[in-house]
Protein backbone atom coordinates (compact mmCIF):
# COMPACT_ATOMS: atom_id res chain seq x y z
CA UNK A 1 0.00 0.00 0.00
CA UNK A 2 1.08 3.18 -0.48
CA UNK A 3 0.59 6.35 1.61
CA UNK A 4 0.20 9.87 -0.40
CA UNK A 5 -1.79 12.45 1.25
CA UNK A 6 -2.42 14.11 -2.01
CA UNK A 7 -4.50 11.65 -2.69
CA UNK A 8 -8.50 12.28 -3.49
CA UNK A 9 -9.25 9.00 -2.92
CA UNK A 10 -7.38 9.26 0.73
CA UNK A 11 -9.25 11.94 1.57
CA UNK A 12 -12.60 9.96 1.34
CA UNK A 13 -10.85 7.47 3.75
CA UNK A 14 -7.41 7.25 5.51
CA UNK A 15 -8.24 4.90 7.65
CA UNK A 16 -7.12 1.28 5.83
CA UNK A 17 -4.15 2.92 4.95
CA UNK A 18 -3.75 4.04 8.27
CA UNK A 19 -4.44 0.31 9.83
CA UNK A 20 -1.69 -1.19 7.39
CA UNK A 21 0.90 1.29 8.69
CA UNK A 22 0.18 0.64 12.28
CA UNK A 23 0.49 -3.01 12.08
CA UNK A 24 3.48 -3.66 8.84
CA UNK A 25 5.65 -0.06 8.55
CA UNK A 26 5.50 1.69 11.53
CA UNK A 27 7.85 3.92 10.07
CA UNK A 28 6.85 4.16 6.42
CA UNK A 29 9.50 5.88 3.77
CA UNK A 30 7.67 7.56 0.41
CA UNK A 31 10.68 7.61 -1.92
CA UNK A 32 7.95 9.44 -4.66
CA UNK A 33 7.17 12.03 -2.28
CA UNK A 34 10.50 12.29 -0.03
CA UNK A 35 8.76 11.58 3.16
CA UNK A 36 8.89 9.51 6.17
CA UNK A 37 6.24 8.88 8.58
CA UNK A 38 5.02 7.67 11.82
CA UNK A 39 1.81 6.41 12.47
CA UNK A 40 1.31 4.76 15.86
CA UNK A 41 0.33 6.89 19.09
CA UNK A 42 3.53 6.12 21.76
CA UNK A 43 5.80 7.34 18.55
CA UNK A 44 3.30 10.34 17.42
CA UNK A 45 3.09 12.10 20.87
CA UNK A 46 6.95 12.13 21.53
CA UNK A 47 7.63 13.77 18.39
CA UNK A 48 4.87 16.31 18.79
CA UNK A 49 6.25 17.03 22.36
CA UNK A 50 10.32 17.43 21.15
CA UNK A 51 10.67 20.76 19.02
CA UNK A 52 14.02 19.90 18.95
CA UNK A 53 14.99 16.65 17.24
CA UNK A 54 11.64 17.50 14.67
CA UNK A 55 11.35 21.01 13.77
CA UNK A 56 8.59 23.21 12.86
CA UNK A 57 10.72 26.13 10.92
CA UNK A 58 10.36 25.14 7.39
CA UNK A 59 6.12 24.43 7.82
CA UNK A 60 3.89 21.84 9.05
CA UNK A 61 2.16 20.40 6.01
CA UNK A 62 4.01 18.26 3.40
CA UNK A 63 4.43 20.65 0.21
CA UNK A 64 7.43 23.16 0.69
CA UNK A 65 6.34 26.61 1.43
CA UNK A 66 8.14 29.80 0.17
CA UNK A 67 10.47 30.37 3.30
CA UNK A 68 10.45 34.31 2.48
CA UNK A 69 6.71 34.27 2.97
CA UNK A 70 7.78 32.58 5.86
CA UNK A 71 10.49 35.28 6.82
CA UNK A 72 8.12 38.19 6.30
CA UNK A 73 4.70 37.12 8.34
CA UNK A 74 5.85 34.23 10.12
CA UNK A 75 3.31 32.20 12.25
CA UNK A 76 3.63 30.55 15.50
CA UNK A 77 2.61 27.23 13.38
CA UNK A 78 6.36 27.36 11.84
CA UNK A 79 8.22 28.44 14.61
CA UNK A 80 10.68 26.46 16.83
CA UNK A 81 11.57 28.27 20.52
CA UNK A 82 13.20 30.70 21.01
CA UNK A 83 11.02 32.93 18.70
CA UNK A 84 7.94 30.84 18.82
CA UNK A 85 8.23 31.50 22.64
CA UNK A 86 8.58 35.74 22.14
CA UNK A 87 5.40 35.40 19.73
CA UNK A 88 3.23 33.65 21.96
CA UNK A 89 3.73 35.20 24.48
CA UNK A 90 3.20 38.64 22.75
CA UNK A 91 0.00 37.54 20.68
CA UNK A 92 -1.25 35.82 24.39
CA UNK A 93 -1.17 39.44 25.65
CA UNK A 94 -4.30 40.35 23.69
CA UNK A 95 -5.50 36.94 22.79
CA UNK A 96 -6.77 35.86 26.26
CA UNK A 97 -9.32 33.78 28.06
CA UNK A 98 -11.27 36.12 29.01
CA UNK A 99 -11.13 37.27 25.49
CA UNK A 100 -12.27 34.13 24.02
CA UNK A 101 -15.13 33.07 26.71
CA UNK A 102 -16.41 36.71 26.17
CA UNK A 103 -17.18 35.86 23.10
CA UNK A 104 -19.95 33.23 23.90
CA UNK A 105 -22.86 35.22 24.20
CA UNK A 106 -21.79 36.18 20.07
CA UNK A 107 -21.57 33.05 19.28
CA UNK A 108 -24.75 32.14 20.45
CA UNK A 109 -26.79 34.44 19.08
CA UNK A 110 -24.97 34.00 15.50
CA UNK A 111 -25.85 30.23 16.16
CA UNK A 112 -29.22 30.67 16.83
CA UNK A 113 -29.36 33.42 13.56
CA UNK A 114 -27.93 30.84 11.01
CA UNK A 115 -30.47 27.79 12.59
CA UNK A 116 -33.65 29.60 12.17
CA UNK A 117 -34.20 29.70 8.23
CA UNK A 118 -32.91 25.36 8.73
CA UNK A 119 -35.34 25.07 10.98
CA UNK A 120 -37.98 26.67 8.98
CA UNK A 121 -37.28 24.96 5.77
CA UNK A 122 -36.73 21.42 7.49
CA UNK A 123 -33.19 20.92 6.58
CA UNK A 124 -30.27 22.05 4.49
CA UNK A 125 -26.73 22.50 4.10
CA UNK A 126 -24.99 21.77 7.18
CA UNK A 127 -21.53 23.13 5.88
CA UNK A 128 -22.83 25.96 3.44
CA UNK A 129 -25.35 26.93 5.95
CA UNK A 130 -23.97 26.59 9.70
CA UNK A 131 -20.48 25.55 9.46
CA UNK A 132 -18.48 27.88 7.56
CA UNK A 133 -20.40 30.67 8.42
CA UNK A 134 -20.49 30.16 12.07
CA UNK A 135 -16.50 30.37 12.72
CA UNK A 136 -16.37 33.16 9.93
CA UNK A 137 -18.26 35.13 11.69
CA UNK A 138 -16.91 34.68 14.94
CA UNK A 139 -13.37 34.97 13.36
CA UNK A 140 -13.65 37.84 11.20
CA UNK A 141 -15.58 39.63 14.14
CA UNK A 142 -12.77 39.21 16.47
CA UNK A 143 -10.34 40.48 13.96
CA UNK A 144 -12.33 43.25 12.85
CA UNK A 145 -13.28 42.23 9.29
CA UNK A 146 -16.05 44.88 8.04
CA UNK A 147 -19.14 42.65 6.87
CA UNK A 148 -18.93 43.48 3.13
CA UNK A 149 -15.09 41.72 3.00
CA UNK A 150 -16.05 38.18 4.75
CA UNK A 151 -17.58 36.27 1.84
CA UNK A 152 -14.39 37.10 -0.10
CA UNK A 153 -11.78 36.80 2.35
CA UNK A 154 -13.32 33.22 3.38
CA UNK A 155 -13.03 32.01 -0.18
CA UNK A 156 -9.64 33.37 -0.82
CA UNK A 157 -8.86 31.66 2.73
CA UNK A 158 -10.09 28.46 1.21
CA UNK A 159 -8.24 28.76 -1.76
CA UNK A 160 -5.51 28.95 -0.62
CA UNK A 161 -5.54 25.76 1.14
CA UNK A 162 -7.06 23.68 -2.06
CA UNK A 163 -4.66 21.24 -3.38
CA UNK A 164 -4.45 19.17 -6.32
CA UNK A 165 -4.85 15.67 -6.59
CA UNK A 166 -1.13 13.48 -5.98
CA UNK A 167 0.86 16.17 -6.57
CA UNK A 168 2.65 18.47 -2.87
CA UNK A 169 2.68 21.10 -5.71
CA UNK A 170 1.54 24.39 -5.06
CA UNK A 171 -1.76 25.22 -7.28
CA UNK A 172 -1.01 28.60 -8.95
CA UNK A 173 -4.90 29.19 -7.84
CA UNK A 174 -3.87 28.74 -4.19
CA UNK A 175 -0.96 31.06 -4.31
CA UNK A 176 -2.58 33.67 -5.97
CA UNK A 177 -5.40 33.82 -2.76
CA UNK A 178 -2.72 33.43 -0.34
CA UNK A 179 -1.23 36.55 -1.50
CA UNK A 180 -4.37 38.46 -2.04
CA UNK A 181 -5.32 37.42 1.37
CA UNK A 182 -2.21 38.61 2.68
CA UNK A 183 -2.60 41.98 1.02
CA UNK A 184 -5.91 42.31 2.32
CA UNK A 185 -4.51 41.79 5.82
CA UNK A 186 -1.72 44.47 5.54
CA UNK A 187 -4.41 46.56 4.55
CA UNK A 188 -6.38 45.81 7.53
CA UNK A 189 -3.60 46.41 9.76
CA UNK A 190 -2.88 49.79 7.78
CA UNK A 191 -6.66 51.05 8.52
CA UNK A 192 -6.98 49.86 12.26
CA UNK A 193 -3.75 51.90 13.11
CA UNK A 194 -5.27 54.60 11.31
CA UNK A 195 -8.69 54.25 12.89
CA UNK A 196 -7.94 52.18 16.56
CA UNK A 197 -10.96 50.19 17.58
CA UNK A 198 -11.67 48.00 20.52
CA UNK A 199 -10.93 44.35 19.01
CA UNK A 200 -7.94 41.92 18.80
CA UNK A 201 -5.78 43.80 16.34
CA UNK A 202 -5.35 46.53 17.93
CA UNK A 203 -4.83 44.80 21.58
CA UNK A 204 -1.92 42.85 19.24
CA UNK A 205 -1.01 46.32 18.19
CA UNK A 206 -0.35 47.41 21.96
CA UNK A 207 1.20 44.29 23.53
CA UNK A 208 4.35 44.61 25.04
CA UNK A 209 6.81 42.01 26.60
CA UNK A 210 9.76 42.97 28.92
CA UNK A 211 13.19 42.09 27.57
CA UNK A 212 16.69 42.25 28.91
CA UNK A 213 17.23 45.28 26.52
CA UNK A 214 13.30 46.84 27.32
CA UNK A 215 10.67 46.36 25.55
CA UNK A 216 9.46 44.53 22.62
CA UNK A 217 6.67 44.34 20.31
CA UNK A 218 5.01 42.54 17.50
CA UNK A 219 6.12 43.66 14.12
CA UNK A 220 3.70 44.07 11.30
CA UNK A 221 4.11 41.14 9.31
CA UNK A 222 3.87 39.03 12.81
CA UNK A 223 0.60 40.08 13.39
CA UNK A 224 -0.50 39.43 9.87
CA UNK A 225 0.80 36.02 10.23
CA UNK A 226 -1.00 35.67 13.38
CA UNK A 227 -4.43 36.94 11.70
CA UNK A 228 -3.78 34.74 8.71
CA UNK A 229 -3.28 31.77 10.81
CA UNK A 230 -6.10 32.69 13.40
CA UNK A 231 -8.45 33.18 10.40
CA UNK A 232 -6.98 29.54 8.42
CA UNK A 233 -6.89 27.27 11.21
CA UNK A 234 -9.58 29.04 13.10
CA UNK A 235 -12.25 28.84 10.29
CA UNK A 236 -10.75 25.39 8.99
CA UNK A 237 -10.80 23.65 12.38
CA UNK A 238 -14.31 24.77 13.51
CA UNK A 239 -16.18 23.99 10.01
CA UNK A 240 -14.81 20.00 9.89
CA UNK A 241 -14.65 19.68 13.60
CA UNK A 242 -18.80 20.59 13.48
CA UNK A 243 -19.26 18.90 10.46
CA UNK A 244 -17.66 15.62 11.28
CA UNK A 245 -19.92 15.97 14.25
CA UNK A 246 -23.23 16.53 11.90
CA UNK A 247 -22.04 13.32 10.41
CA UNK A 248 -20.95 11.32 13.34
CA UNK A 249 -24.45 12.04 15.47
CA UNK A 250 -26.51 11.10 12.26
CA UNK A 251 -24.79 7.75 11.55
CA UNK A 252 -24.74 6.59 15.43
CA UNK A 253 -28.14 7.97 16.50
CA UNK A 254 -27.80 5.98 20.22
CA UNK A 255 -24.35 8.70 20.79
CA UNK A 256 -26.63 11.13 19.91
CA UNK A 257 -29.36 10.01 22.08
CA UNK A 258 -26.91 10.51 25.40
CA UNK A 259 -26.05 13.98 24.26
CA UNK A 260 -29.88 14.99 23.77
CA UNK A 261 -30.17 13.30 27.17
CA UNK A 262 -27.45 14.96 28.29
CA UNK A 263 -25.93 17.88 26.95
CA UNK A 264 -23.27 18.13 29.90
CA UNK A 265 -21.81 14.81 27.74
CA UNK A 266 -21.08 17.49 24.61
CA UNK A 267 -17.41 18.72 25.71
CA UNK A 268 -16.71 14.90 26.05
CA UNK A 269 -18.09 14.41 22.57
CA UNK A 270 -16.24 16.98 21.04
CA UNK A 271 -13.13 15.51 22.22
CA UNK A 272 -14.03 11.87 20.87
CA UNK A 273 -15.27 13.61 17.41
CA UNK A 274 -11.47 15.03 17.29
CA UNK A 275 -10.07 11.62 17.71
CA UNK A 276 -12.08 9.63 16.17
CA UNK A 277 -12.51 12.09 13.14
CA UNK A 278 -9.43 14.68 12.98
CA UNK A 279 -10.04 17.69 11.20
CA UNK A 280 -5.99 17.55 11.34
CA UNK A 281 -4.26 14.38 9.97
CA UNK A 282 -1.05 15.42 9.75
CA UNK A 283 1.85 17.57 11.23
CA UNK A 284 5.12 17.32 8.51
CA UNK A 285 8.16 18.44 10.71
CA UNK A 286 11.95 18.58 9.46
CA UNK A 287 14.00 16.14 11.52
CA UNK A 288 17.27 18.18 13.00
CA UNK A 289 19.75 14.89 13.51
CA UNK A 290 19.55 11.89 12.77
CA UNK A 291 17.44 9.35 14.37
CA UNK A 292 16.51 5.62 15.06
CA UNK A 293 13.24 3.65 14.31
CA UNK A 294 12.38 0.59 13.99
CA UNK A 295 15.64 -0.17 13.09
CA UNK A 296 16.30 2.71 10.25
CA UNK A 297 17.91 5.88 10.26
CA UNK A 298 16.00 8.91 9.72
CA UNK A 299 18.59 11.24 8.28
CA UNK A 300 18.77 14.89 9.43
CA UNK A 301 17.06 17.47 7.28
CA UNK A 302 14.67 14.64 6.32
CA UNK A 303 10.68 15.57 6.26
CA UNK A 304 8.79 13.10 8.43
CA UNK A 305 4.90 13.21 8.49
CA UNK A 306 3.42 12.55 12.71
CA UNK A 307 -0.33 10.76 11.76
CA UNK A 308 -1.91 12.31 14.12
CA UNK A 309 -5.25 10.71 12.28
CA UNK A 310 -3.08 7.21 12.46
CA UNK A 311 -2.29 7.68 15.97
CA UNK A 312 -5.74 8.66 17.10
CA UNK A 313 -7.49 5.07 15.14
CA UNK A 314 -4.42 3.33 17.02
CA UNK A 315 -5.40 -0.11 18.44
CA UNK A 316 -2.76 0.06 21.48
CA UNK A 317 -3.68 3.15 22.41
CA UNK A 318 -7.74 3.03 22.08
CA UNK A 319 -9.70 0.08 22.65
CA UNK A 320 -12.20 -0.48 19.80
CA UNK A 321 -10.63 2.45 17.94
CA UNK A 322 -12.61 3.04 15.34
CA UNK A 323 -16.24 3.09 17.37
CA UNK A 324 -17.44 6.13 18.39
CA UNK A 325 -18.26 6.51 21.63
CA UNK A 326 -19.11 10.01 23.46
CA UNK A 327 -18.60 8.58 26.45
CA UNK A 328 -14.66 7.61 25.37
CA UNK A 329 -11.98 9.00 28.34
CA UNK A 330 -8.96 10.91 26.42
CA UNK A 331 -5.99 11.21 28.59
CA UNK A 332 -3.87 12.35 26.00
CA UNK A 333 -5.77 14.22 23.02
CA UNK A 334 -3.83 14.61 20.18
CA UNK A 335 -6.36 17.06 18.26
CA UNK A 336 -4.72 20.09 18.68
CA UNK A 337 -0.96 19.28 19.06
CA UNK A 338 0.71 18.38 22.31
CA UNK A 339 3.93 20.70 23.39
CA UNK A 340 4.92 23.69 22.75
CA UNK A 341 3.10 24.13 19.61
CA UNK A 342 -0.41 23.36 21.29
CA UNK A 343 -2.86 25.20 19.12
CA UNK A 344 -3.13 28.35 21.09
CA UNK A 345 -7.07 28.61 19.63
CA UNK A 346 -8.03 25.42 20.86
CA UNK A 347 -9.90 26.91 23.65
CA UNK A 348 -11.87 29.07 20.94
CA UNK A 349 -12.53 26.16 18.57
CA UNK A 350 -14.22 24.06 21.42
CA UNK A 351 -16.65 26.96 22.58
CA UNK A 352 -17.45 27.46 19.25
CA UNK A 353 -18.10 23.53 18.74
CA UNK A 354 -19.88 23.28 22.11
CA UNK A 355 -22.22 26.43 21.76
CA UNK A 356 -22.95 25.48 17.92
CA UNK A 357 -23.51 21.88 19.01
CA UNK A 358 -26.03 22.65 22.21
CA UNK A 359 -28.21 25.06 19.49
CA UNK A 360 -28.44 22.34 16.83
CA UNK A 361 -29.27 19.62 19.26
CA UNK A 362 -32.03 21.90 20.58
CA UNK A 363 -33.30 22.51 17.06
CA UNK A 364 -33.04 19.25 15.03
CA UNK A 365 -33.56 16.19 18.02
CA UNK A 366 -33.75 14.11 15.04
CA UNK A 367 -32.14 14.52 11.62
CA UNK A 368 -30.77 12.33 8.65
CA UNK A 369 -27.77 13.21 6.85
CA UNK A 370 -27.91 12.30 3.08
CA UNK A 371 -24.63 10.50 2.83
CA UNK A 372 -25.00 9.70 -0.83
CA UNK A 373 -24.55 13.68 -1.62
CA UNK A 374 -22.28 14.23 1.03
CA UNK A 375 -19.12 15.65 -0.63
CA UNK A 376 -15.13 16.19 0.63
CA UNK A 377 -12.90 18.92 0.45
CA UNK A 378 -9.37 18.25 -0.33
CA UNK A 379 -6.63 20.19 1.37
CA UNK A 380 -3.53 19.20 1.96
CA UNK A 381 -3.97 18.05 6.01
CA UNK A 382 -6.48 19.04 6.80
CA UNK A 383 -9.69 16.44 6.05
CA UNK A 384 -13.42 17.19 5.96
CA UNK A 385 -16.58 17.74 4.34
CA UNK A 386 -17.16 20.16 1.44
CA UNK A 387 -20.96 19.57 1.74
CA UNK A 388 -23.20 17.71 4.39
CA UNK A 389 -26.88 17.62 3.08
CA UNK A 390 -29.78 16.88 6.22
CA UNK A 391 -32.96 17.33 7.04
CA UNK A 392 -35.31 16.83 9.88
CA UNK A 393 -37.22 13.55 10.21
Amino acid sequence: MELNPFSYEFHEDPHPIYRWLRDHVPLYRSEQLDFWALSRFRDVLPALVDWETYSSAEGVVLERLDPKMLEATPMLISLDPPRHDRLRKLVSRAFTPRRVASLEPFVRATAVRLLEPLVAQGGGDFVKDFSTPLPMEVIFTLLGVPDADRRQLREWTDLALDRDPDTPAIPARALEASLHQMRYLYELLGDLRRRPRDGLVCGLLEAELETDGGTTRLSDGEIVGFCSLLGAAGNETTTKLLANAAVLFARHPGEYRKVLADPARLPGAIEEILRHSSPAQYAARTVMRDVEWYGRTVPRGARILLLIGAANRDEREFRDPDRFDVDRQIPEPLGFGQGVHFCLGASLARLETRVALEEFVRCFPRYTVDDARCRRMHMSNVHGFASVPFVRE
